[in-house]
């Protein structure tokens, strides 16, 4: 806020005054004027309401009432001279009307003239002059009239009272004058603040144009030219001018948006600059992922050529080397020293187990690269398969398995089976001395993914060892007391991670083991409705796994992953009466 309080003054001091200010002037001084006009207007509008109300109240009565009364004196004065010719006292009518007019007339015109003493002086001369002349004319014809009739009353009607007649009309005449002064005294007055009133309002409607005229000329200078100023150049910079630098024009509000505007812009030009570095560094980086990707192409090619070599060159000499020591180990059996006797079973079993171990990396290894695709896969079906499979091996050790509930997933029907083989046998295999294997396989839907059990009764597994039980060639126990090459388990967690899954040993059993692992909800994976089927234990037969391991008769605690068998050679003879080739042993 103190920057921005800072740069606002600093641009008040370099643009002059601020938008506001300048509005809020030309408010200030218009509203000013205007307020002044107003009062004058207020102050006229009143003068001229008064000079109309006397107009209308005052003087146009008076004015009514001025020429009425000399109306009201002149029947007086008819009357008078009637009844003295004729002396009826009917005549005398017009001079009591006369009369009472005369003194409505004056009293009313007296009321009206507090504000006009001079007029009332006027009036009340009036009034005295009729007063006298009817003293002195009048009321004595009258009488003389009544008491002598018209010849006594004609003789009083002479040149002197109408002489004092006529200079009571004159005074009327007078009266008149001034009422008719009066009146045209306030209409002009009237008629001149009219006009300063219209002249006001002209003022004030002159006043409200100029002042609009003002704002509208300095909002064109000052707000509206620099805004398309302004909006020119940021249209420049939108176009790609982001170089551009925006000049800071107008008052100092509008400065300053041009300021904020240019800082923006120079933003927006380090972002871009930065983006092109980084586009920059990404296409170096993706030369080189694309070649690293070439050069793991090349080398997968050279793993595949060292595959076929190890699967055929180096295999027929292990071949050789075994056959002819078991020949050895035949013909000579007994001829030689037991020593020489030992040596060869060690040569014999030493050259197989090679050929095991190369068949069972290449298994290994050939795992996602030599794939058929994705299919659906009813794994209730290949569960059959296995049972098939591992028949021999559940006869023989008196076992029993079972499955339930299996559904359909995307997978390759070939990897499936070979992982659940290798878990099945390995139940058969590392079971408990005198316990009939029991192994049982399950699936449940959890959060779009299905988990599969294999569980059983054997010996179990250690929990600081079950890490180790999925790495290749890993074992736990020797190879007398359970034969194999350690890589069952390894296959096993490479066809999981194959098809997008995760495998794991669950601790919390409290007999045997129960290896656990996910499969992807497929397209048309669907639930069946628990097809569950149990094959009972089998005797004898084949217990086939791509690592080729064998079931072991004898039970130890801690299991390991030792589910790999040695190769079937019709022309090998095991020692001691224990034939291996392909997935069997069978004990003398």
């Amino acid at each position: 806020m103190t920057d921005r309080g800072a740069a606002s003054r600093a641009a008040r001091r370099q643009f002059g005054w601020s938008l506001r200010r300048r509005v809020t002037a030309l408010c200030v001084v218009v509203g000013a004027v205007l307020g002044l006009l107003a009062v004058g207007e207020a102050l006229v509008a009143n003068a001229n309401r008064g000079h109309l109300d006397t107009l209308l109240t005052k003087t146009g009565p008076l004015r009514t009432d001025a020429e009425s009364l000399p109306t009201a004196l002149v029947n007086q004065q008819t009357a008078v001279r009637g009844y003295a010719v004729s002396g009826d006292r009917a005549d005398l009518g017009p001079y009591n009307d006369g009369l009472a007019q005369e003194e409505v007339l004056i009293g009313r015109m007296d009321a009206l003239l507090d504000d006009h003493p001079e007029i009332r002086r006027q009036l009340h001369l009036v009034r005295d002059q009729a007063a006298q002349w009817r003293a002195d004319v009048a009321v004595p014809i009258i009488n003389a009239t009544a008491i002598g009739g018209p010849s006594a009353g004609q003789p009083l009607v002479n040149e002197q009272g109408r002489r004092q007649f006529d200079e009571l009309r004159g005074s009327t005449d007078r009266l008149q004058d001034l009422v008719l002064n009066l009146r045209n005294e306030i209409a002009t007055k009237a008629r001149s603040t009219g006009n300063t009133l219209v002249l006001l309002l002209i003022l004030a409607a002159a006043v409200v144009i100029v002042a609009g005229v003002a704002l509208l000329v300095s909002l064109n200078r000052v707000v509206i030219g620099p805004v398309t100023a302004l909006a020119e150049q940021v249209r420049r910079v939108s176009q790609g001018e982001y170089q551009r630098e925006i000049t800071r024009t107008g008052p100092p509000e509008l400065a300053q948006l041009a300021g904020d505007v240019d800082a923006m812009r120079q933003r927006i030009a380090a972002d871009l600059a930065e983006v092109r570095e980084a586009r920059t560094r990404i296409e170096w980086v993706n030369s080189q992922l694309q070649k690293q990707a070439e050069e793991l192409v090349r080398s997968n090619r050279d793993l595949e050529q060292f595959a076929y070599v190890a699967s055929h060159d180096l295999q027929e000499p292990l071949r050789k080397v075994a056959s002819f020591c078991q020949l050895l180990q035949r013909r000579y059996a007994g001829q030689l020293d037991e020593r020489a006797d030992q040596y060869i079973a060690f040569a014999v079993d030493g050259a197989q187990r090679m050929q095991r171990l190369i068949n069972d990396l290449l298994a290994f290894s050939r795992i996602g690269r030599l794939t058929t695709g994705f299919t659906e896969v009813d794994l209730n079906q290949v569960m059959v398969d296995v049972a098939a499979q591992t028949d021999a091996a559940r006869e023989y050790a008196g076992g029993e398995l079972t499955w339930s509930g299996l559904p359909t997933v995307q997978g390759e029907e070939a990897l499936l089976t070979n992982l659940l083989v290798n878990l099945v046998s390995n139940s058969l295999k590392f079971r408990r001395p005198d316990v009939p294997p029991r192994i049982r396989i399950t699936a449940r839907r959890v959060d779009g993914e299905w988990e599969i059990s294999c569980e059983d009764n054997g010996i179990g597994i250690e929990p600081e060892f079950v890490d180790k039980i999925f790495v290749i060639f890993q074992r736990l126990h020797s190879k007398d007391a359970y034969p194999g090459t350690g890589i069952g388990l390894a296959i096993v967690k490479k066809i999981v991670e194959y098809h997008g899954g995760r495998i794991w040993v669950d601790l919390d059993v409290t007999e045997g083991t129960t290896i656990r692992f996910t499969l992807p909800v497929g397209v048309a994976a669907d639930l069946p409705e628990l097809a569950a089927s149990a094959v009972p234990g089998q005797s004898g037969g084949p217990d086939e796994s791509p690592s080729g391991q064998t079931p072991d008769p004898e039970g130890r605690p801690g299991r390991t992953d030792d589910n790999s068998g040695e190769p079937d050679d019709p022309t090998v003879d095991r020692p001691g009466g224990t034939q291996t080739g392909g997935m069997k042993e069978s004990v003398a």
